[in-house]
């Protein structure tokens, strides 16, 4: 009898110590599991959405610029969602729509055409642009004063078209005719040729636009150009960044020099331009992004901002190509394989 109480005493105190473990290790896991969420939730995340126009240098960098910014300012707490609309105004609605539907925290809007999607889809999340050479013109903007107002704000890729013109009469002070080579879709392209024009006039030029509507006809609109002037200037298009291959199999061969409006251009065809770094105001656009996911500054009255500096730059090859002589102040630019 002594010996079946003792057994039972036992057993109830193995049970015991057993519950009692089991408590212990329930507790810690527990408070594992609650030290665990404490930590993911110390550190907010944020969605972006990156809409760009069309895959070329240019564009390419500022992205680049944007993102490295963003991921040194907020380590570990962006995902971007990164989307190329290949040339189509009819794709970067498709793809900011599904921006807003996902309710990002940010969209940057690398070029013109996604920043007027961005513009119509919402005027609830910040938008930033970047790659856009005018805002006014591309906003539609009346009174200008260097902040876009609202949910918009961004950097300009427009190096100062007074010096753009002062390239030309630097390489080509004794030619009569420039032809302005861009595409007639892009509205921002059409505001350079615009402004330039008025100081090249000034200057004694003649300038004669040559438009073409889309890739189809870069070459034969390049060819009238080569036809019908002594220098050609491309300004900051989009369109003629990512033709710029066929633009050189027309202007080399007919011997007549491009002035281009950023460095891509210019590596593809061109002879000297006046460039920003793309990756710098990408980088500059990607600043403005962690003021604004993380409350610091008020978008509504951030202005658009430029590339810090510029610089005079020239294609060694097309120059020797072309038998022409640099002027003095010109680096040599590296051009990309």
């Amino acid at each position: 009898m002594k010996k079946r109480i003792l057994a039972l005493l036992l057993c109830g105190c193995m049970i015991f110590c057993l519950a009692a473990c089991g408590s212990k290790d329930d507790t810690a896991d527990n408070s594992d599991k609650q030290e665990s969420t404490t930590n993911d939730d110390s550190k907010e995340t944020y969605n972006v959405g990156i809409c760009q126009l069309v895959q070329h240098d240019a564009l390419d960098a500022a992205t680049k610029g944007f993102k490295e910014a963003l991921e040194k300012e907020l380590p570990g707490q962006v995902e971007f969602d990164e989307q190329n609309a290949s040339g189509d105004p009819a794709t970067c609605a498709t793809i900011i729509n599904k921006f807003v539907s996902d309710k990002v925290d940010l969209i940057l809007a690398n070029a013109t055409a996604p920043l007027q999607a961005a513009a119509s889809a919402t005027s609830e999340i910040p938008i930033l642009g970047t790659s856009i050479t005018d805002y006014a013109t591309a906003l539609e903007i009346s009174d200008w004063t260097g902040t876009v107002g609202g949910n918009i704000s961004g950097t300009s890729d427009l190096a100062p078209l007074d010096q753009q013109a002062e390239v030309i009469k630097e390489w080509f002070p004794d030619a009569k005719t420039i032809g302005m080579l861009y595409c007639s879709a892009e509205p921002n392209s059409e505001y350079q040729v615009k402004v330039i024009t008025g100081y090249l006039e000034d200057m004694g030029y003649t300038c004669t636009p040559f438009t073409f509507t889309d890739t189809n006809d870069v070459g034969s609109v390049t060819q009238a150009a080569c036809d019908g002037a002594d220098v050609i200037y491309i300004p900051t298009d989009n369109t003629a960044a990512s033709n710029t291959e066929a633009i050189a199999n027309v202007v080399l061969p007919a011997k007549v020099p491009v002035i281009a409006g950023e460095q891509g251009i210019c590596e593809g065809c061109g002879v000297a331009t006046l460039s920003i770094s793309y990756y710098d105001i990408g980088y500059i656009s990607g600043q403005q992004a962690a003021k604004i996911l993380t409350g610091e500054a008020d978008i509504s009255t951030m202005p658009i901002e430029s590339a810090p500096e510029v610089t005079k730059m020239y294609n060694e090859a097309n120059c020797t190509e072309l038998g022409l002589t640099v002027p003095e102040g010109y680096e040599p630019m590296e051009i990309s394989e």
